[in-house]
């Protein structure tokens, strides 16, 4: 269960509109190939507290609407996981959302008493999976584990002996186990022997390999891009001949042009044609844009889409916060290139000239620009409280500021379909 904090609003007047898909943010699942599986929704308010009065039809079709809208572009298509408590299950809120699509997640708090079992009976007889969070060794939910599909273990608050244990008992033919808290990419592999088939955490977001090595040719027109576009003055005639070295970086590039992003309708004769039509301004964007993607298309889809995210987040707070001459889309879109490239981050920015605050976040170090990207890290994770008061310390509306990560959101998914 991913770290989510509630504001209740004491005394505040009730006509005031829950504002739930603003403050979402998600955590990846992968399968054994480590491919996305589905995503945990951490939300400011779970649905349980959405509903503290008496909600008619009429509010619950909207957030069924506007909840079914939002988990396309949340989820990318895959399955979302969705915590659950005691309350939320028995009076069967969850069925706002479609069972195709949705994981009920069973908090570990909620007891396995017989109301609890008839409501999840219910919702796996409706097509539901039911997954159960935080399980251990000699766990009493042991009537909820014998109908749960999913059952999902922190490998920090168990041993290696009773995830064993656990593995042998439930798995891997009875339920399909997953492993939480998944950190290091050793934590990955153990798990995986172990006998578990999803994993959540964030060790894919790290670097297998820390050693320097030669990256194949490809990949390294992609860090060029990124060096051309970089530069104070672009030479148009050296990133042609970059993309036109890259036959897939062609295709792209006529590809967003006819994105719902850009739109052209007009004929494109050459590449030349195409980088002109752009402008100066956007080459540079879509460059960046098509070097994420290009270095990130053998990793898993939630890197690149995260690195959209942040970039997105970044250029629309960027009129908003004092950033000297750094680009804050830039910022947002390299900092997960060393995970996409599988190189330290420091032989990523040695390839590519950056000014100093931007290099100086993105290694760990001292920068002005640390409270802006810590607030797209907070965003990214759900620590609420944490966005909030960086929003406060930049002098930011939080409310304001969840909106744009929940533009960013949509925004990534229209454009990772044009790149």
């Amino acid at each position: 269960m991913g770290n989510v904090s509630s504001r209740h609003a004491a005394g505040q007047a009730p006509a005031r509109k829950p504002k739930v898909l603003r403050y979402v943010a998600r955590q990846p699942i992968l399968d054994r190939e480590q491919k996305v599986f589905g995503y945990e929704l951490l939300f400011r308010d779970g649905l349980e507290n959405t509903f503290t009065g008496n909600c008619d039809e009429a509010s619950r079709a909207t957030l069924d609407r506007s909840l079914v809208m939002g988990l396309d572009v949340l989820c990318d298509g895959r399955r979302a996981f969705i915590n659950c408590t005691r309350d939320t299950l028995i009076k069967a809120l969850v069925t706002l959302l479609p069972s195709a699509s949705t994981v009920v997640e069973v908090l570990e708090t909620v007891p396995a008493d017989p109301d609890v079992l008839a409501a999840c009976q219910s919702l796996k007889e409706a097509g539901y999976l039911i997954a159960l969070d935080d399980f251990v060794a000699d766990d009493k939910r042991e009537a909820l584990a014998e109908m749960a599909d999913i059952i999902k273990v922190d490998i920090k608050l168990t041993t290696d002996e009773q995830r064993a244990a656990i593995v042998k008992r439930y798995g891997p033919w009875r339920h399909r186990l997953l492993a939480e808290k998944i950190e290091t990419p050793e934590d990955f592999a153990r798990s995986r022997d172990l006998g578990f088939v999803y994993f959540q955490g964030f060790f894919f977001r790290r670097p297998e390999k820390l050693n320097t090595r030669d990256l194949p040719g490809n990949r390294l027109n992609y860090l060029r891009m990124l060096q051309e576009v970089s530069h104070a003055e672009l030479d148009v005639p050296a990133l042609e001949r970059l993309i036109k070295a890259e036959a897939s970086v062609c295709y792209r590039l006529l590809r967003y042009l006819n994105s719902p992003v850009f739109g052209l309708k007009n004929e494109i004769r050459s590449v030349r044609h195409a980088l002109s039509m752009l402008g100066e301004r956007e080459v540079r964007r879509w460059a960046r844009l098509v070097a994420a993607v290009g270095a990130g298309q053998e990793k898993t889809t939630d890197l690149v889409l995260s690195a959209l995210v942040r970039g997105r987040f970044g250029e629309l707070l960027q009129p908003l916060v004092p950033h000297g001459d750094s680009d804050l889309f830039l910022l947002g879109l390299l900092s997960l290139l060393d995970a996409m490239l599988e190189l330290p981050m420091a032989d990523v920015l040695d390839r590519v000239p950056l000014d100093h605050e931007t290099k100086a976040v993105l290694l760990g170090k001292p920068s002005a620009l640390r409270p802006i990207y810590q607030l797209m890290l907070a965003h990214e994770s759900g620590e609420w409280e944490a966005a909030e008061q960086l929003s406060a310390s930049l002098h930011l509306d939080s409310e304001e500021v969840a909106s744009y990560y929940w533009r960013a959101q949509q925004w990534a998914r229209e454009v990772s379909s044009g790149t």
